[in-house]
């Protein structure tokens, strides 16, 4: 049986990851870094509280990470602190998984990751993943969703407003491009994760959208 690492569990994607990885079969033990304590506990479940700026890299241990973290600019505040959420932390979790033995690091990207984008959110989203495959991981899985659908603890203006006119006019949307349910997200990678893929291997929105329940 295999162990897994969360990163992000608080999030509209890892919330639901977290659960249902804790209901998988395929794994005996899993690991979650985060800022705070989640609000369950479960046998399976291993809390680790760390400082994502100055953390131990010992700690980093599992066969599957799975990396879910994210920020819009306004969450963050600056370039600068976005950037940690979106590049730093997401690439110093890598670096430390794949020197602690791991095997597969999956990670939320975004639909618009492009390096050489104008736009900065779409250009950092390119960079870590261009970070990330440098890394040669053994398998390295990036999830590249459309605007996501589901319940948020935070608001995010303008996003409930963009899921409004996505449904509405959802028969005209391309489907690499229709908004998508992050709990459908979350079963792509937890999926995918079992299917002992090599190399780098990038999903789209519209593959994952074959993965709706």
């Amino acid at each position: 049986m295999k162990t897994a690492l969360i990163v992000g569990a608080t999030g509209l994607i890892g919330k639901h990851l977290t659960q249902k990885i804790l209901n998988h079969p395929s794994y005996s033990k899993i690991k979650v870094l985060a800022r705070k304590p989640l609000d369950f506990q479960h046998p399976k479940l291993e809390q680790i509280i760390i400082n994502f700026d100055n953390f131990d890299k010992s700690l980093v241990v599992a066969d599957d990470v799975f990396c879910c973290l994210g920020a819009t600019m306004k969450q963050a505040g600056s370039k600068e602190a976005f950037y940690k959420v979106d590049f730093t932390y997401p690439l110093e979790i890598a670096k430390a998984a794949i020197q602690n033995g791991a095997r597969q690091y999956l990670i939320v990207s975004a639909l618009s990751a492009n390096e050489g984008s104008m736009f900065y959110y779409s250009r950092v989203k390119g960079e870590i993943e261009k970070a990330l495959t440098d890394l040669h991981f053994p398998g390295l899985l990036i999830f590249r969703p459309s605007l996501l659908l589901g319940e948020r603890k935070e608001s995010r203006a303008g996003e409930g407003l963009a899921a409004v006119i996505m449904k509405t006019f959802n028969f005209l949307i391309p489907k690499k491009n229709k908004a998508i349910k992050g709990e459908t997200v979350a079963i792509a990678m937890l999926d995918s994760a079992q299917k002992g893929i090599k190399g780098k291997k990038v999903f789209e929105s519209d593959d994952l959208q074959a993965f709706a329940s």
